[in-house]
């Protein structure tokens, strides 16, 4: 009897799921990216601080 890892060896690699999670990750790099930039335009009297904070609590929403 097999453990099922002798059969998983003989499988091809698939690599769409890093390619979904890369997907991803580059969509939320771009969201953060775009968030910053509309609340530094909309609300140019934010200081540093006040800006960061927003945009962490923007990326754990993510």
């Amino acid at each position: 009897m097999s453990d099922g890892n002798f059969n998983r060896a003989l499988l091809p690699s698939t690599p769409y799921a890093s390619g979904v999670k890369m997907g991803k990750q580059q969509m939320r790099a771009k969201a953060v990216t775009v968030f910053l930039n509309t609340i530094k335009e909309k609300f140019p009297t934010l200081s540093d601080e006040e800006l960061q904070d927003l945009v962490d609590s923007f990326r754990s929403k993510l």
